[in-house]
């Protein structure tokens, strides 16, 4: 009798358009994760070339081979974690941070990071009809999205460098090197003790090196290095806003440091 009852009483809900308690119970999600997408193109390149990057930001990896070509995989990765299916919404913003690839000969290759702008305004319309303009915004936003780059070149490559914010790290690079950066470290591995022509500078931070040339502290919380070699054959320029630079010598394998893409 009393399960008749209750496969009556179940019947009368579904009739209804009800459901019994816990039938239906919440669909369980996943635990949220960051989201990330990564590609990789390819460019035939001559050695002794310059390569050039703009406006990159995030985590910037540059390092020699022995191939006639570059190589550039991008790997873009949200700063917050999203559900298992909000992907679209990731997608969107990866978009917006476009990382562009401009060959302009075989010995010239531009690779630069363009951010979508913002209006230097805001505007507000109050109740009344008044129009308010706030406080000029950032002309550039990242949209919550981080950028790492591993761009492999020729080992005689010439490489200059315009980062935004972040890490660098340069290895294995025999040409002349010009990086610039406003915040972040950055680590120079040269493939030897040669004839260098070095001036490597911060603003606030400190330079070390191998190499034993002359340090200075132009500024109360910066640092000035500079090394010239008898014979200078390759010019290393480097600086750096607010962080630290390091400058390495004999390559990775003589260094016993592993690039940050083999750790």
């Amino acid at each position: 009798m009393t399960r008749s009852l209750a496969a009556f009483f179940s019947l009368s809900l579904l009739a209804a358009g009800l459901r019994l308690p816990g039938a239906d119970a919440p669909e369980r999600k996943g635990p949220k994760q960051s989201i990330e997408v990564t590609t990789t193109e390819h460019f035939n390149f001559s050695p002794g070339g310059v390569i050039r990057l703009e406006n990159s930001y995030g985590y910037l990896t540059v390092e020699g081979w022995d191939e006639p070509k570059v190589e550039v995989t991008l790997t873009k990765s949200t700063d917050r974690f999203y559900e298992t299916g909000e992907k679209e919404k990731a997608a969107q913003l990866f978009d917006q941070v476009r990382v562009v690839t401009d060959r302009r000969s075989d010995k010239e290759l531009a690779i630069a990071t363009i951010l979508p702008a913002r209006n230097s305004l805001l505007t507000f319309v109050l109740p009344s009809g008044r129009i308010v303009l706030s406080r000029p915004l950032p002309p550039n936003n990242k949209r919550g999205v981080t950028v790492e780059y591993r761009v492999l070149v020729p080992r005689e490559s010439r490489l200059v460098v315009h980062q935004d914010n972040g890490y660098v790290w340069v290895s294995d690079v025999a040409g002349d090197l010009d990086v610039n950066s406003h915040t972040g470290d950055m680590i120079v591995m040269l493939p030897d003790a040669g004839a260098y022509s070095v001036d490597a500078r911060t603003r606030l931070g400190r330079v070390s090196s191998d190499l034993v040339g002359k340090t200075s502290n132009p500024f109360l919380a910066g640092s000035h290095f500079t090394y010239l070699s008898p014979a200078p054959a390759r010019r290393i320029h480097l600086r750096m806003g607010r962080g630290s630079i390091t400058i390495k010598t004999g390559g990775l394998q003589e260094s016993g440091i592993d690039s940050p893409h083999r750790l």
